[in-house]
C-alpha cells in the first residue's frame, strides 16, 4: 500500500489553509503558522514523491507515517480553535500557544529538515534499501530538535509546578554529588539538628535542595512532612513562625513560647527547610530546639557552627557542565553544534565562570543570533570582568548583556519586575495593568513581552492550581523572579541621579524611606514609577515629595494600620495604584482622601486592607477601568445605602472580588454600571444573594461567582445578559438549580459548573437548545449525561467531566 490518501490530501490543504488565516490574524500564533507552513511546503514534493512511488512500506513506517497524518489531522482542528479563541481567553489563548509551539515541533522533528526529508524519499526510492539505513535515518529524526517553538512549550511547563527555581534546567547537572552529601547529613547525622547549604546567588543552592526533597530517601525518611518557606532580606518572622511551629506540632496556631519547645518533643521526623536566609538574627528566631524535627538553611553567607552545624559549598560548574547547561539554552542541545563556532562558544562559557544562572540566562539571550553578536557579546563579557573582584556584583555586569539584547520595551519591562519585593509572586493582573497603562500597549503585546521574557530564563511564569483553560483571569497566574534578576533589574534602575530614574525604587523593606530621597526631596522627582516597601507608616513618616510625571505607584507594607502617603496628591498623572500588604491580618487605609485627586487614575489594586467607605464626595475615580479587592474587608466600602457604583465609576469595565470574607451582598447599584464587561465575585464564602437587576449589564461577557459556597440561586434576570460569554459557578456547593432563563444566553461559549453539588437536574433540553454559541462544559458525572443529550442541538459543544483537584497552596501563600 502506498502512504495513506489522507495524508497527502485534504488534510494538508485544509491546515495549510487554516495556518494562512492565523498567519493573518492571530498576534499569539502568528510565528508558529509561518513556521509550520514553510516546513509543510517543503515537505508536499516529497509526500507526492511517496505517494506515487508504488512501493509497499514495512508495517512499522507505515505505521509512523499515519500517526504523522494524524498529527496533521490534529493540526486542523487546533488551527480553528485558535481562529475562533476570542482576545478574552487569556489562559486559553496560552494554551493554545503552547500546543501550536507543540505541533511545530512534531512537523520539524518528522521532517528534520529538507535534507533529511529528501533523505527519506531517496530512501523510499531505492527499493533494495537496508533496514539497517532506516534505523540510522530514524535515529536522526529522533534526535533532530527545533530551534524556534521551545520558548511558549517551556515557559508553560514552568507554570506547571508552582515554586521551582528558575535553574529548572540546571537539574540533573552537576546535582548528585551535593544531593548525597546533604542526604548524609540530615539522615546519617542524628547529631546535626541544623545543615546549611552555602553559595554565592545564582549558583543553584535552591535547585540543590528542591532535588533533596524530592528524593525519595529522604521523603521516606521524613514521612513526607517537608515544610519548604522563602525567608527573604524582609521577612515577616511573626508569619514565618507561626507556619514552622504549627507545622511540627502538628497545630494550626501560633500559641508557642520557649518553655512549650522544651516540653513538646514526640512524633514523627520533620524537615523545614529554610531559603533564601540573609541574617543570623532572623534564622536564630526561626530554627526551634525540638528533637524530631531537623531545618536545612539555604543562604549566600556562612553561619557559625553553633548554629548551623554543618555546611555544604555548593561547587561551580566544571567546563564540561558548563557547557552543557549553556548550550541547553542556546542551542536546546547539551552540546556545541557542528554548525556553531566551538572556540566562541567556549570563551562565552568560560566568562561565566561556571555560575548556573549565568550560563542559563547569557544562553538564552543568545539564541538564534548570529556569530557577530556572539562576538560582540564575548567582548562585552570579558570587559565587564574587570569591574570588580566581588563574584557576585561580576555577575551583574556579565548579566547585563542578557538585558541589553532585548528590544527597547522588552527591556522596560524587565526593569519594572525590580518595583516588587523580593521572593514574592507577582500576580499577572498587576503587572499587565501596569505595562499597559505605562507602556502604550495593549493586553496582547503585554502577554507577549511576558513569554519573550520567559523565554530568555528572565522571570518564571506559575499558575494557580486551579486555573481554567479558557476565560481565565490573569489573576490566577503570577510571575515570580530569582533574586539575582530582580537584583539586576534594580542595578540597572538606580544608575544616575536619584532626581532623575525613571523608576524611584526601594530594594527591600524598610522602617523609613531612603535618606537620598528625603535629602533630595527638595526637587521634583521625575520617576514613571515609584515602589515603597515598609512596614507600618504614620503621617509623621511621611515628607513633602513631588512626583509630576509619575504614572504607577506600588505600595508594599507589613502591618495592621498604614497613612497613605500624602504626595499622592502630587501625582497627576497617576494611570495605576497597587497596595498591597503582606502582614497576617487586613491593614486600617488611613488618609484616604488622597483619592479625591485622582481623576487620570485607571486601575486599582488593593489587597489584605480594610477597604473604607466609598462615597461619590471621597473617591471621584471618573476614569478608573479596573478595581481589584483581593483579601480584603469590604462590608464598609460597599454599603448599599451610600454608594452610587455608576457616579463613582462611570468607566468601570472590570471588577474583581476575591476572598473578601465578609462580602454579604454587592450593591444594586452595580447594575447601573453599564460599561462592566467583566464581574468576577470568587472565593467570597459569605455572599448570599445577586442584585435582583443583574440582567441590566447588558455589555456583560465574563461572569465569575466561583466558590461562593452560600450563593443558593441566580436571579431570572441572569438570561437578560445578552453578551455573556462565560459564566462560572464552579464549587457554588449550595447553588440549588441552573434557572431556565440561562438557556436565554445566546452568546455564552462555556460554562463551568464543577462541584456544584446541589444541582441534579437541569432546566429542559428545550430551554437550553437555544444556547447554540456555547463550546465548552465543565461539570459533575450527575449532569455529564444531561448536557451530552444536548450535543445533538448545539453541534460544537464538548461537555467535560470536572477532574477532581486538591490544592493547599493557600497554606505557604
Amino acid at each position: 500500500m502506498a502512504l495513506n490518501e489522507m495524508f497527502v490530501g485534504e488534510i494538508v490543504t485544509e491546515l495549510l489553509k487554516q495556518l494562512n488565516a492565523i498567519s493573518h490574524k492571530s498576534c499569539f500564533c502568528k510565528s508558529s503558522a509561518d513556521n509550520l507552513i514553510t516546513s509543510i511546503q517543503e515537505l508536499l514534493p516529497i509526500i507526492e514523491e511517496l505517494k506515487y512511488s508504488g512501493v509497499e512500506l514495512p508495517a512499522f513506517r507505515q505505521s509512523q507515517l499515519n500517526r504523522f497524518s494524524e498529527t496533521l489531522r490534529g493540526g486542523i482542528e487546533l488551527a480553528r480553535k485558535v481562529l475562533e479563541s476570542g482576545r478574552w481567553n487569556v489562559y486559553k489563548n496560552l494554551q493554545l500557544v503552547r500546543k501550536m509551539e507543540k505541533l511545530e515541533k512534531q512537523v520539524a522533528r518528522f521532517i528534520s529538515g529538507p535534507m533529511q526529508a529528501h533523505l527519506l524519499a531517496d530512501v523510499h526510492h531505492m527499493r533494495f534499501e537496508t533496514m539497517e539505513r532506516f534505523n540510522r535515518l530514524e535515529q536522526r529524526l529522533d534526535s533532530m530538535k527545533t530551534g524556534s517553538g521551545r520558548w511558549v512549550e517551556e515557559a508553560v511547563k514552568r507554570m506547571e509546578v508552582e515554586g521551582d527555581s528558575n535553574l529548572g534546567g540546571f537539574s540533573g547537572i552537576g546535582l548528585e554529588l551535593g544531593r548525597d552529601k546533604v542526604k548524609k547529613m540530615m539522615i546519617e547525622r542524628d547529631d546535626l539538628n541544623v545543615v546549611g547549604i552555602w553559595g554565592i546567588g545564582g549558583s543553584g543552592k535552591t535547585t540543590l535542595a528542591n532535588e533533596i526533597c524530592r528524593d525519595n530517601q529522604v521523603q521516606s525518611y521524613f514521612n513526607s512532612r517537608i515544610l519548604f518557606l522563602t525567608v527573604s532580606q524582609s521577612p515577616d518572622l511573626e508569619q514565618l513562625r507561626a507556619k514552622i511551629w504549627g507545622f511540627i506540632t502538628g497545630n494550626e496556631p501560633l500559641n508557642y513560647t520557649r518553655k512549650s519547645q522544651c516540653e513538646w518533643g514526640s512524633g514523627p521526623q520533620a524537615l523545614v527547610v529554610l531559603d533564601d536566609v540573609w541574617s543570623l538574627p532572623v534564622l536564630e528566631q526561626l530554627i526551634f530546639r525540638v528533637p524530631t524535627y531537623k531545618t536545612l538553611v539555604i543562604s549566600r553567607f556562612k553561619f557559625p557552627r553553633r548554629v548551623v552545624n554543618e555546611v555544604y559549598e555548593v561547587e561551580l560548574l566544571e567546563e564540561d557542565e558548563s557547557t552543557s547547561l549553556f548550550c541547553r539554552s542556546a542551542f536546546g542541545q547539551n552540546s556545541i553544534p557542528s554548525t556553531a563556532n566551538e572556540t566562541l562558544v567556549k570563551q562565552i562559557v568560560d566568562e561565566c565562570k561556571g555560575l548556573p544562572l549565568a550560563l542559563k540566562v547569557i544562553g538564552a539571550s543568545l539564541q538564534d543570533q548570529p556569530e557577530m553578536y556572539w562576538i560582540n557579546a564575548r567582548k562585552r563579557l570579558s570587559r565587564g570582568e574587570l569591574i570588580c573582584e566581588s563574584h557576585e556584583n561580576k555577575l551583574l555586569d556579565r548579566m547585563a548583556i542578557s538585558v541589553e539584547c532585548l528590544k527597547k520595551k522588552v527591556k522596560e519591562c524587565f526593569m519594572d519586575l525590580g518595583s516588587f519585593p523580593e521572593d514574592k509572586k507577582i500576580p499577572l493582573d498587576v503587572l499587565v495593568n501596569m505595562w499597559v497603562e505605562i507602556h502604550n500597549i495593549d493586553e496582547e503585546e503585554a502577554f507577549t513581552i511576558l513569554m519573550e521574557l520567559s523565554d530568555k530564563n528572565l522571570l518564571t511564569l506559575v499558575k494557580d492550581a486551579r486555573a481554567g483553560e479558557a476565560y481565565c483571569s490573569y489573576h490566577e497566574i503570577c510571575v515570580t523572579q530569582h533574586d539575582v534578576l530582580r537584583d539586576l533589574a534594580l542595578h540597572l534602575s538606580n544608575k544616575g541621579e536619584v532626581n532623575e530614574r525613571k523608576r524611584l525604587l526601594m530594594p527591600r523593606r524598610d522602617t523609613e524611606l531612603p535618606r537620598d530621597w528625603e535629602k533630595n526631596a527638595d526637587q521634583p522627582f521625575n520617576a514613571q514609577i515609584v515602589s515603597v516597601h515598609t512596614g507600618e507608616m504614620r503621617e509623621m513618616d511621611w515628607f513633602h515629595m513631588e512626583f509630576p510625571k509619575t504614572e504607577v505607584l506600588i505600595l508594599n507594607f507589613c502591618s495592621d494600620k498604614y497613612f497613605l502617603p500624602p504626595f499622592i496628591d502630587d501625582m497627576p498623572k497617576l494611570r495605576a495604584l497597587i497596595v498591597i500588604n503582606h502582614g497576617t491580618t487586613e491593614a486600617t487605609l488611613e488618609n484616604f482622601s488622597v483619592f479625591t485627586n485622582l481623576a487620570n487614575l485607571r486601575s486599582l489594586w488593593l489587597e489584605k486592607v480594610s477597604v473604607p467607605q466609598l462615597s461619590n464626595a471621597t473617591v471621584p475615580l471618573r476614569n478608573l477601568r479596573k478595581l481589584s479587592m483581593v483579601l480584603c474587608k469590604v462590608s464598609n466600602s460597599l454599603d448599599p445605602a451610600v454608594l452610587d457604583l455608576p457616579q463613582i465609576f462611570p468607566r468601570l469595565s472590570e471588577l474583581v472580588i476575591d476572598y473578601c470574607d465578609d462580602l454579604v451582598k454587592i450593591p444594586l447599584s452595580i447594575c447601573k454600571v453599564n460599561s462592566l464587561q467583566s464581574l468576577s465575585l470568587t472565593n467570597c464564602h459569605r455572599l448570599r444573594e445577586l442584585p435582583a437587576d443583574l440582567g441590566m449589564l447588558k455589555k456583560l461577557q465574563i461572569l465569575r461567582l466561583s466558590a461562593c459556597p452560600e450563593l443558593k440561586m441566580l436571579p431570572p434576570s441572569i438570561g437578560e445578559l445578552v453578551g455573556l460569554k462565560y459564566l462560572d459557578i464552579s464549587e457554588c456547593v449550595n447553588l440549588k438549580c441552573l434557572p431556565k432563563e440561562v438557556g436565554k444566553l445566546v452568546s455564552l461559549e462555556k460554562i463551568d459548573m464543577r462541584d456544584c453539588l446541589q444541582i441534579v437536574n437541569l432546566p429542559t433540553h428545550a430551554a437550553l437548545s437555544n444556547l447554540k454559541s456555547l463550546q465548552r462544559v465543565i461539570c459533575d458525572d450527575e449532569v455529564f449525561g444531561q448536557w451530552r443529550n444536548l450535543e445533538k442541538t448545539v453541534p460544537n459543544l464538548h461537555v467535560q467531566i470536572a477532574e477532581k483537584w486538591y490544592s493547599l497552596d493557600w497554606l505557604n501563600s
